[in-house]
């Protein structure tokens, strides 16, 4: 039985043959388009495409728009790079199944501890994402008044609002057979952890916290690699999960008629479209630039409708007559 050589599946039925490349494709990924065709070319220029029909190549490797593919530098090694999305140089019969697995070969740039468990980058992401959360709507105010709840309420919407974005990437990701963890961000994790000891210092010191960065990690998705079809479903589901989980959550606010719990649902849901918005702008590495690029409708539809509900929600908690006061 004949495996894709661009998601590695077993392929049912008879497999669609490239002349181009060379290699056997399953029905998804049978367009060129689909499979990196023009990639694979190049590299074959210095490595000619093996002879026998079956042969398992669990993926072809992506590479960015903005880099350009090399040949390994020198034998054995496989290289991982990443710009906001990943890549990795392709060696002949050498293609991790698992490029997470330490004993992969991969060696990954810009990831804190890339080997370790997803579960280990997941409880250190979402704990440094409640510590800010706390440092963040922290009030002696609200403790004085019996209030206390409220900081760890609002805390823990805050991190699942960063989580549930990321896991929207994670598993659209998985839909597409594309290899995807959450993993901790070298960088990311010296702004957070900066904003953490500068967050509690200003605590101890004058009884006030301050908003902090918080990008601990991301999800990281090996696969992507031109503006397309599974690109942008992959980069809008983050920002699509916030509209989501931020709609019910206002729509909550008005089922529970009890200040200040109705306001404080109310902030969580402005939260999420504070977070899907701020996604969709689209320049660096954030999820709008690949959004717009590749649906300019969607864009418009899906930024338009954050845009919106994060006014309206604004409007209705700061309001000096907010809806939420009975």
């Amino acid at each position: 039985m004949a495996n894709c050589a661009h998601c590695g599946e077993e392929i049912l039925g008879e497999p669609f043959h490239c002349n181009s490349c060379g290699y056997n494709y399953c029905l998804r990924h049978k367009e060129p388009i689909n499979h990196d065709c023009n990639i694979i070319r190049d590299s074959l220029q210095q490595t000619p495409p093996p002879t026998q029909t079956y042969f398992q190549t669990p993926q072809i490797p992506a590479i960015s728009q903005d880099q350009t593919y090399q040949q390994p530098t020198s034998p054995g090694i496989i290289r991982g790079t990443t710009d906001g999305t990943y890549t990795w140089y392709r060696q002949e019969n050498q293609i991790p199944v698992d490029a997470f697995n330490p004993d992969s070969g991969i060696k990954f740039k810009g990831i804190l501890l890339p080997h370790k468990s997803e579960f280990f980058h997941f409880i250190i992401g979402v704990s440094l994402i409640f510590i800010i959360g706390i440092l963040t709507f922290f009030n002696q105010q609200l403790i004085d008044m019996g209030y206390g709840w409220a900081i760890i309420m609002l805390a823990g919407f805050y991190a699942t609002a960063f989580l549930f974005h990321e896991f929207g990437h994670r598993q659209v990701a998985i839909h597409f057979g594309l290899q995807t963890k959450f993993r901790l961000l070298t960088f990311g994790m010296l702004l957070t952890v900066t904003g953490v000891v500068f967050g509690l210092y200003s605590l101890f010191s004058n009884g006030q916290s301050f908003p902090s960065l918080a990008l601990p990690g991301a999800v990281v998705v090996l696969g992507l690699s031109k503006i397309d079809r599974t690109t942008g479903l992959c980069k809008a589901a983050g920002p699509t999960v916030n509209l989501i989980y931020g709609t019910i959550l206002f729509i909550i606010s008005f089922i529970i008629p009890v200040y200040p719990l109705n306001m404080l649902i109310g902030l969580a849901a402005n939260l999420n479209f504070m977070l899907g918005t701020f996604n969709m702008i689209p320049i660096g590495i954030l999820d709008g630039q690949n959004i717009w690029k590749w649906n300019k409708k969607i864009y418009i539809a899906l930024a338009g409708s954050l845009i919106i509900l994060l006014i309206i929600t604004y409007m209705l908690i700061y309001s000096p007559t907010s809806l939420y006061i009975t």
